[in-house]
């Protein structure tokens, strides 16, 4: 039967028998209390519905049982239609509630966000940091890790401060990519690359570059910004500057998806005239007209070892600095 109030410590401590050091002790999880002791503590939370201090609870531990991921985007693009951001946000947001930690999504798409994410993860409100979508060298993860807060990033920070991080394959998932174009007969091969403030624009466009090349072929090269907009003023571009161009590596899926769209307005036929391939595998990509060939990259998966490996470096363990995941070409109807 539960006190009247809000139960404290005490309380618990004399519904088990046991003092109220052993009580927190059960509470903040400490492993060196006798299982029976611990049955007993949890039996009396239980009955009495105590519920912890958490603000108190975080004096005692030093830990605020919390975990920040930080994109450098704004909101119109974290909640966009770009699959991406969801996928990281799924992934983090299931090894989190696993281990029983909260999750705080912050944007820092302009400066005032940036500096309001400073403050705050300066301010130890949070236990570490994920950092998804880095643009150029962004000196804040480096900052942080300096101060001892716990720091992962998504994808080799530009900076060079070997700070760890989780990415996957981008050139080999290129280079398969480009093969597969060079091996169904395609000669005038060009791209849509992605930024080239970000790792994922700079490493697919040098895949691409390295197997044209490899090959014998002229690069051919537009630039996006991983945007639907970006896709289809490029492959507009690449159309005008190039127009016997008879395959595309597109650096995205979502701007894959405007340049079929582009295509099918000029006229070009997919893949009897143009083959086009994108890069994530999103889930509408088996959806388009016709269905994108796509390099997957497991997005999910790369929120989830992102957070793997962020809470072992909070805990005090030692982790792979580099983990690299690997790409795999998913062959549909458009190449």
């Amino acid at each position: 039967m539960r006190t009247a109030g809000r139960p404290t410590l005490e309380a618990v401590a004399r519904r088990a028998g046991v003092s109220r050091a052993t009580v927190s002790r059960v509470v903040n999880g400490s492993t060196t209390v006798a299982e029976e002791i611990r049955e007993a503590v949890h039996r009396a939370v239980a009955e009495l519905g105590y519920v912890p201090n958490l603000a108190a609870r975080s004096l005692v531990t030093q830990r605020t049982d919390s975990i920040a991921l930080v994109m450098p985007e704004d909101a119109n693009r974290v909640f966009s239609d770009d699959q991406f951001f969801p996928g990281i946000i799924r992934g983090v947001s299931q090894e989190l509630e696993a281990a029983d930690k909260q999750l705080v999504l912050m944007l820092a798409g302009s400066p005032a966000g940036r500096e309001r994410v400073a403050r705050y993860t300066t301010g130890r409100h949070v236990d570490g940091v994920l950092f998804a979508s880095l643009h150029a060298a962004d000196p804040l993860p480096a900052l942080l890790a300096q101060l001892g807060i716990p720091v992962v990033c998504n994808g080799r920070p530009l900076d060079g401060a070997g700070l760890p991080y989780v990415d996957v394959d981008h050139v080999g998932g290129v280079s398969r990519a480009v093969d597969h174009l060079i091996g169904t007969g395609r000669r005038r091969i060009a791209t849509i690359a992605g930024p080239s403030d970000m790792v994922a624009g700079i490493e697919r466009l040098a895949g691409y570059r390295q197997t044209v090349a490899a090959a014998g072929l002229s690069a051919r090269v537009a630039v996006g910004d991983f945007t639907r907009e970006s896709g289809a003023a490029a492959m507009r571009d690449l159309l005008a500057q190039h127009p016997d161009l008879d395959a595309v590596f597109v650096a995205s899926d979502l701007m894959a998806q405007a340049a079929l769209r582009t295509l099918r307005e000029a006229g070009r036929r997919v893949p009897d005239d143009v083959a086009v391939i994108g890069f994530d595998d999103t889930e509408t990509a088996a959806y388009t007209e016709p269905p994108l060939t796509t390099v997957r990259q497991p997005i999910q998966e790369i929120g989830r070892q992102m957070t793997r490996q962020l809470l072992r470096l909070a805990a005090g363990g030692s982790i792979e600095p580099a983990l690299v995941l690997p790409t795999e070409l998913i062959l549909r109807d458009s190449a």
